[in-house]
């Protein structure tokens, strides 16, 4: 069973640039641009862990990938 240190549902700007193994810097312009499910708490960007399943699996689909 994973923990929620482990596995949090809700992620940083980090987290979700480790997780999409991109720089945080395009998750900057995809948050701000609306490309990608993100919210802003205190000034600062957080994205579920969910939504960027969704997102993940919405970009596969429109891109024609097919396992």
């Amino acid at each position: 069973m994973t923990s929620q240190a482990e596995s949090p549902e809700i992620f940083t700007v980090k987290q979700v640039a480790d997780y999409l193994k991109v720089t945080q810097r395009t998750i900057y312009r995809l948050a701000a641009a609306k490309k990608i499910p993100a919210f802003k708490v205190g000034g600062t960007w957080r994205f579920s862990r969910a939504d960027i399943e969704r997102w993940i699996e919405q970009q596969s689909s429109v891109s024609g990938f097919q396992p």
